[in-house]
């Protein structure tokens, strides 16, 4: 780093994003992405882009999009942000509703950007051990006073609470902003999307980069009280207006409207998790319960790292963390079936060679 950066940021230690190597194909599963295309009516909206008005500044606003997004969730334009992202609207949370004062609270285990963002807003934090099954303990964030901030499901375990789990976070924390990370939801797990219009201090985050399909395009949605999307508006102007580009947006309306696509997706990469699940704990693997599109495994006597390495090499890409706790277990993206087949027959030779 330079000389000239901020003396506070010098100890900022960057989000690690999955690996994206270039040296050869691989079967990914490290990222979690979708193993499927966007809908045939995303695909065509791409195609009908109206490009030669890309000279022109997208609808800061994000009118048509918000309205659509609405509808979907049963709520009003007013209870909807959009932005470039998930990851940027988790950033504008931890800069308006945590500081001066106010701290923040999150698992020890879970998706690691929170601390980014906490250190890069100078905000203090506190983190909470998993319970030892990794699940989250909601009792552990009753009363915390400060932004309390859930994945849920979290990420890289898979586990979920209940939207009455939730409710009770919630209940305990009135004067604070409780912010649900659901950027997995659409897997199996119960949203909080319903407590919306009981609970002005709730905010759920979404992206469309999972179950949408469009991880490439950038779209992140926040369903909130009018009061918290004004906070978020005030942020967004004050630093770019223009955070989502036309593309995105025409894309993101073509995805809402293809809802029936995107179901069908999420049931075929279930319905594959569950047969890969059942294969993995034939081969003798522990395998978190998950309400997501990964796995979070574990066999005992299988080196974490060694593992990943194994499957790298034979072409393969699977996520592991080097952190206390989970050093052993590898996060693994549920692909088509074909794909799980081959990771499955790879984790079997592996074992067998080991």
């Amino acid at each position: 780093m330079s000389r000239f950066l901020n003396p506070r940021l010098s100890k900022l230690k960057a989000y690690t994003p999955g690996e994206q190597p270039q040296d050869k194909r691989y079967i990914k599963l490290n990222t979690n992405e979708s193993p499927y295309p966007p809908s045939p009516v995303v695909i065509d909206a791409v195609k009908r882009a109206r490009v030669e008005e890309l000279r022109l500044y997208s609808d800061p606003e994000g009118k048509v999009l918000k309205k659509k997004l609405a509808e979907l969730y049963g709520l009003g334009s007013e209870n909807v942000f959009i932005s470039n992202g998930s990851d940027d609207i988790l950033n504008f949370a931890f800069m308006a509703f945590a500081g001066e004062g106010i701290g923040a609270r999150f698992p020890d285990i879970t998706y690691s950007f929170y601390k980014v963002f906490a250190d890069l807003h100078g905000v203090l934090y506190e983190t909470v051990p998993l319970a030892e099954d990794f699940s989250i303990r909601p009792e552990d964030y009753y009363g915390t006073g400060a932004l309390t901030v859930i994945a849920n499901p979290n990420a890289p375990t898979g586990i979920a609470l209940t939207r009455e789990q939730i409710r009770e976070v919630l209940e305990s924390n009135p004067d604070r902003v409780v912010v649900i990370d659901e950027a997995y939801v659409d897997f199996g797990a119960e949203s909080s999307v319903p407590l919306i219009q009981e609970y002005p201090n709730l905010l759920v985050v979404m992206t469309y980069s999972k179950s949408r399909a469009l991880a490439g395009a950038r779209l992140g949605i926040a369903l909130a009280s009018p009061e918290l999307i004004a906070d978020l508006e005030l942020l967004k102007y004050s630093t770019n207006p223009y955070n989502v580009n036309q593309l995105t947006m025409d894309i993101g309306c073509a995805a809402v409207d293809s809802d029936g696509y995107f179901r069908d997706i999420c049931r075929k990469i279930i319905e594959t998790r569950e047969d890969t699940v059942r294969a993995l704990v034939e081969l003798g693997f522990r395998v978190l319960p998950s309400k997501t599109n990964f796995l979070f495994i574990t066999r005992e006597g299988l080196n974490g790292k060694d593992f990943y390495l194994a499957l790298k090499e034979r072409g393969i890409l699977v996520r592991h963390f080097a952190r206390p706790r989970i050093e052993n277990f590898v996060r693994v993206t549920v692909g088509t079936p074909e794909e799980m087949e081959a990771f499955l027959a790879a984790a079997k030779e592996i074992i067998q060679t080991a």
